[in-house]
C-alpha cells in the first residue's frame, strides 16, 4: 500500500511539473511572434505535455504497477520540457539551438517513451516476444548516434541517426499490427479503440495548410482513447465508432486525391477555362463518393469481422441454405452460420424438450440465452456459447444476433410445425387403427355372433316346424327379434363411419337436427368434401355435448360460413371454461379432426360468458 501511495504521489507530481510547464509555456510562447501556420496560443507539444502526463496520472492512480501509464507520464512531462526550453532559449537568445543539448535530451526521452515502447507495451504492458527488444536496442543506438553527431559537431550523424529511431518507431508500431492479427478479443478491442483516435490527426494532415493547426486539437484524444481501452475496454460499440471514423477519414484522403487528379486532368485538357476545370473536377470527385463510401464499408467490416461476419452477408446466406434445406437441416443451417458470424464454441436450439446444436455449448453455463419469439408465440430458446477468437469486438454480436435471430425462430417455427404434423400423423394412423380394430371386434363379437345364433335358429326351426309346430313359431319370433337387434348393430355401425343425416339432410340440416335450433349459413354448402362434412358434423356434435354437459347452457347458436375454407363457429351462454380446466378427450377430438384435414380447432372465452368454439377446414 505504501509503494503504491508512493507512485500515486510520484505521478501526480510529474503531471503537475508538466502542466506548470505548459502554462509557463503558453506565457513565453504569448512573448513571441504569432506562428503563420497555427491561430492557438500554443504548440502541439504544449497540447501533448498535458494530456499526456494527466492521463498517465490517472492510470498509474488506477493500477500503479501497469508501465502503460509511467510511459504516458515520462512522454508527457518530456514534451512540456522540450518545447518549454525550445521558447525559452528562443525569447532570450533568439535562437532555440542555444539549448540544443536539453532540447536533444527531452526530445529523445519522448520519442523513445511515445514512439517506441508505449507501442511496444500497449496494452498489456508487455512485449509481443523477447525478440522485439531488438526494436528498443535499435532506437537507443540511434539516439545515441545522434548524440555522438551533437557533441562532436559532425552534423553528417545526426542524418542517419534520424533513420534509425525513425525505422525502430516504425517497426514499434508494426508491432500493433502484430498483436492486432495475434490478440484476443479483449486486447483487439483495446487497440481499437486507439484506432479511433486516427482521423483526428489524419484528416487535418491531408487537408494541409491552413488546417494543420486543427490536429493539436485532437492530441488528447489518443491518451484519453488508451485510459479508456486500458480501464473501460468492455464498452460495447467501439467497432461503430471505428468504422465510421476509418470511412469518414478514408473518403477525406480519397476524395482530396480524386478531386486533385481530376483538377490536374481538367487542367491540362481545360487550361484555358479554369472555372469549368474545377467544376469538372469538383463532379468528378462527388460522384464517385458513393461507390468509394460502398467499397470502403466491405472492406472495413471484413477488416473488423472477417469474411463470414458481416450480418448482411450472413443473412443472404442463410436464406440461399434455407431455400435448399428440409425444416430440421434448415435449423442447423441457422445454427452454423450464427456460429460462424458470433465465432462462439457453440449454439443451441431447445424445442419443447429436444435439443438442437451447433457446435460446443456448456449446459451448465451458457454464455447468452435469448428467447426465440414467431409472431409473437415463443417457440424455444437459443443458447449461445462462449466467444472465441475473433476479429469484432462484442457490439458486433447484437447486430449479427438482430439480424440473424428471426430467421432461427422461422426455422424453429417450421420444425415445430413439422413436429406437429408428424405426431398428428401417427395420432391418425393409431385412431385408424383402433377404429379398424374397434370394427373387426364388433363384427365378430357382436354382429358375428348374432348371425350364426340365428342360422342355428333357423335351423332348429326347420327340424321342429312338423313335429313341434308351437315351438318352431318361438324360435321364429326369436330369429325375427335377433334380426332387429342386428339391424340396429348395421345402423350404429354405419352410423359411425358417417352420419345418415348427412346424406338425407345436408350438412346445414343434419346441424340443426342436432343443435335443436336453426343454423345460421353463409355461402352455399353443395359440394363439399365428405371428410370436411364429417369433421364439422363431429366437431359440432362435440362441442354441443360439451355445452350441454359440462356448462349448463340454455342457448347454443352453429354458425357456417363458406369461402376460401369452411369455418364453424358454436356459441353458447354457459359457465364457460374453468381456470383449471384440463384439457380432456372430447377437445383433443376436436383439434384433432381439424388438423387432419389440415385446419385448426380453437376453444375460448366468449365474451359476456360462455364459450366459443370456432374451427376452420380447408377446403
Amino acid at each position: 500500500m505504501r509503494r503504491a501511495g508512493l507512485a500515486r504521489g510520484v505521478a501526480i507530481g510529474m503531471a503537475t511539473l508538466a502542466v506548470v510547464f505548459e502554462l509557463t509555456d503558453i506565457w513565453v510562447t504569448a512573448q513571441l511572434p504569432q506562428p503563420s501556420w497555427t491561430p492557438l496560443p500554443l504548440a502541439p507539444e504544449d497540447m501533448a505535455g498535458t494530456a499526456f502526463s494527466v492521463f498517465g496520472a490517472i492510470l498509474v492512480h488506477s493500477r500503479p504497477r501497469l508501465v502503460i501509464g509511467w510511459l504516458l507520464c515520462a512522454g508527457g512531462l518530456s514534451a512540456a520540457a522540450n518545447i518549454l526550453t525550445a521558447n525559452t532559449f528562443h525569447l532570450l537568445y533568439g535562437d532555440p539551438a542555444a539549448g540544443r543539448p536539453i532540447i536533444n535530451l527531452t526530445w529523445h526521452v519522448l520519442q523513445l517513451t511515445l514512439g517506441v515502447l508505449l507501442p511496444l507495451l500497449y496494452p498489456a504492458g508487455r512485449l509481443l516476444s523477447r525478440r522485439w527488444r531488438w526494436v528498443v536496442v535499435l532506437a537507443v543506438a540511434g539516439m545515441a548516434l545522434d548524440w555522438a553527431g551533437v557533441l562532436s559537431g559532425q552534423g553528417a550523424l545526426r542524418q542517419p541517426a534520424h533513420w534509425t529511431v525513425s525505422a525502430a518507431m516504425t517497426l514499434a508500431f508494426v508491432s500493433l499490427v502484430v498483436r492486432f492479427a495475434r490478440g484476443d478479443a479483449t486486447e483487439r478491442r483495446q487497440l481499437l479503440w486507439v484506432m479511433m483516435t486516427l482521423p483526428g490527426l489524419l484528416v487535418p494532415w491531408v487537408l494541409g495548410d491552413p488546417f494543420w493547426w486543427l490536429a493539436t486539437l485532437f492530441i488528447p484524444l489518443i491518451p484519453a482513447a488508451i485510459a479508456v481501452a486500458v480501464l473501460r475496454y468492455r464498452l460495447f460499440g467501439i467497432d461503430t465508432l471505428i468504422s465510421r471514423a476509418l470511412i469518414g477519414t478514408g473518403l477525406v484522403i480519397v476524395t482530396t486525391g480524386v478531386y486533385v487528379a481530376a483538377s490536374a486532368a481538367s487542367s491540362i485538357f481545360l487550361a484555358e477555362v479554369d472555372r469549368v476545370a474545377g467544376v469538372a473536377a469538383a463532379v468528378f470527385a462527388g460522384a464517385a463518393f458513393q461507390p468509394m463510401r460502398r467499397g470502403m464499408q466491405r472492406g472495413i467490416d471484413r477488416l473488423l469481422y472477417g469474411s463470414t461476419g458481416v450480418p448482411g452477408s450472413l443473412a443472404r446466406r442463410l436464406r440461399h441454405r434455407l431455400q435448399h434445406a428440409d425444416p430440421v437441416h434448415g435449423l442447423l443451417a441457422t445454427l452454423d452460420t450464427l456460429r460462424e458470424g458470433l465465432s462462439v464454441t457453440g449454439v443451441t436450439v431447445e424445442l419443447d424438450g429436444a435439443v438442437t446444436t451447433s457446435g460446443t455449448v456448456s449446459a451448465g453455463a451458457p454464455a447468452r440465452v435469448i428467447p426465440l419469439v414467431w409472431h409473437g408465440e415463443p417457440v424455444g430458446l437459443l443458447l449461445v456459447g462462449p466467444t472465441d477468437r475473433r476479429r469484432f469486438p462484442a457490439a458486433h454480436d447484437e447486430r449479427v444476433l438482430a439480424t440473424l435471430t428471426p430467421y432461427i425462430a422461422d426455422a424453429a417455427h417450421a420444425v415445430r410445425l413439422t413436429a406437429a404434423l408428424q405426431r398428428s400423423r401417427e395420432r391418425i394412423l393409431t385412431a385408424r387403427e383402433e377404429e379398424r380394430r374397434r370394427l373387426r371386434r364388433d363384427l365378430h363379437d357382436g354382429l358375428g355372433q348374432s348371425l350364426t345364433g340365428m342360422a342355428m335358429s333357423i335351423n332348429a326351426a326347420r327340424l321342429s316346424v312338423r313335429t313341434a309346430p308351437e315351438r318352431a313359431d318361438l324360435l321364429l319370433a326369436e330369429l325375427r327379434a335377433g334380426m332387429d337387434a342386428v339391424s340396429g348393430d348395421i345402423r350404429q355401425l354405419v352410423y359411425d363411419l358417417r352420419p345418415p343425416a348427412l346424406d338425407e339432410l345436408g350438412l346445414a340440416g343434419a346441424l340443426a337436427e342436432l343443435a335443436g335450433a336453426p343454423v345460421e349459413v353463409s355461402g352455399r354448402l353443395d359440394g363439399l368434401p365428405a371428410a370436411v362434412e364429417v369433421a364439422a358434423y363431429r366437431i359440432v356434435q362435440e362441442a354441443l355435448t360439451n355445452a350441454r354437459k359440462h356448462a349448463g347452457a340454455a342457448t347454443i347458436t352453429v354458425a357456417l360460413r363458406r369461402g376460401e375454407t369452411l369455418r364453424i363457429t358454436v356459441t353458447d351462454d354457459g359457465s364457460g371454461i374453468p381456470p383449471d380446466a384440463r384439457p380432456g378427450v372430447g377437445l383433443g377430438s376436436m383439434r384433432e379432426r381439424a388438423a387432419e384435414l389440415g385446419g385448426t380447432c380453437v376453444v375460448r372465452d366468449a365474451e359476456g360468458g360462455g364459450t366459443v368454439v370456432e374451427a376452420e377446414l380447408p377446403l
